[in-house]
C-alpha cells in the first residue's frame, strides 16, 4: 500500500495521531500489507525543489479548522461539530496544526498554491514502480485529498495499481478525462470515502456544502464507470452507521473501524482478484 498525503499535509498523518495513538501506517501493516508512504516534492522531506515560491507566513488555522470540518472558529475559541470524533483538547490540536506543512513551490502570497499535479503524479508513479521492482507486487494507491488528483493521474504513468481508495479527494475525475481513460483501461477498481457534516442540511458546518458538492463528483464518475465495466464504490460513513468523521477520518477517534471497513473492500474486490 502506498499512502499519498494531502494539501498542507506529509507522511506523517498517516503514522500517528494528534493524540498519539496508532495511525493507519501500523495498522495496515499489522493487516499484512507492506507500507510505503510518500512526501508530495515540495512537501515536508521533499521539500527541495528547483520552483521558486514566496510563502506567506500569514496564519491561516482557523481557516483550515473549518475547511476540515472539524468544527468552527467562533469567539475566538474552536468549536467541535455535534458528535465529533476529533481528537478532543488543546493539546491535541496543538499537535495537529504542527504537522501541516507548506509547499515550497507554491506563491501563497499571491494566491497560487501553484501545486504541480503532474510532477506529484509521476513521482507516485516511479514510487509504486519502485515497489513492484521490489515485490513483484502491485500497489493499492491510498490518497487524500489535495492527493486525490495527482492520485487520478497516477494510472497514466504506471501499470502497477491494483486499486485506489480516495479519501475524501478534492474531485472525481471528470468522465471521458485522461485520467478517467487510464483507470477504465486498466481495471483499476476504486473506492471513495466520505465522512460526516456532508450536504446543505447542516446549516452550522460552513464548508458542508463545498463538500456536497465535491462528494457528487464521485456520484458522477462510479455512475459512468460502473456502467463501463468498472468498479467503484463510494462510500458515506454516516450510511455505515459511522457518525462524527471530519476530512481527517484517518486521524480520528474511530480511525481503527474506518481502517477496518477499508480492509473488508480490499480483501473482496482487490486480494479475492489476484
Amino acid at each position: 500500500m502506498v499512502f499519498l498525503h494531502g494539501y498542507g499535509q506529509s507522511r506523517m498523518g498517516w503514522m500517528t495521531t494528534p493524540d498519539g495513538r496508532e495511525g493507519w501506517s501500523d495498522m495496515f501493516l499489522k493487516m499484512g500489507h507492506s507500507v510505503f508512504l510518500i512526501d508530495q516534492p515540495r512537501r515536508g522531506e521533499a521539500g527541495q525543489t528547483s520552483v521558486a515560491g514566496t510563502i506567506n507566513t500569514e496564519p491561516s488555522d482557523q481557516t483550515w479548522y473549518t475547511q476540515f470540518r472539524i468544527g468552527t472558529y467562533l469567539n475566538d475559541e474552536f468549536t467541535y461539530n455535534e458528535g465529533s470524533q476529533f481528537p478532543a483538547g488543546e493539546e491535541a490540536l496543538d499537535q495537529f496544526f504542527r504537522q501541516m506543512t507548506p509547499d515550497t513551490g507554491m506563491d501563497n502570497a499571491g494566491g497560487d498554491q501553484n501545486i504541480d499535479n503532474t510532477v506529484v503524479a509521476q513521482a507516485v508513479a516511479a514510487t509504486i514502480d519502485e515497489v513492484y521492482a521490489r515485490t513483484g507486487k502491485d500497489s493499492i494507491l491510498v490518497t487524500h485529498s489535495q492527493g486525490g488528483m495527482p492520485g487520478w493521474e497516477t494510472a497514466r504513468y504506471t501499470d502497477h495499481i491494483a486499486a485506489i481508495v480516495a479519501i475524501e479527494p478534492g474531485m472525481a475525475p471528470q468522465v471521458d478525462s485522461d485520467d478517467y481513460k487510464a483507470l477504465l483501461e486498466k481495471k483499476i477498481p476504486v473506492i471513495f470515502y466520505y465522512g460526516d457534516y456532508i450536504g446543505e442540511e447542516f446549516t452550522d458546518v460552513p464548508a458542508a456544502a463545498m463538500w456536497g458538492f465535491m462528494a457528487s463528483t464521485a456520484d458522477t464518475f462510479t455512475t459512468s464507470y460502473t456502467a463501463a465495466g468498472g468498479i467503484s464504490t463510494v462510500v458515506h460513513l454516516p450510511d455505515e452507521g459511522i457518525t462524527g468523521n471530519d476530512h481527517f477520518m484517518f486521524q480520528d477517534m474511530n480511525n481503527d473501524v474506518i481502517a477496518e471497513h477499508i480492509e473488508n473492500w480490499i480483501q473482496a474486490n482487490v486480494m479475492s482478484a489476484e
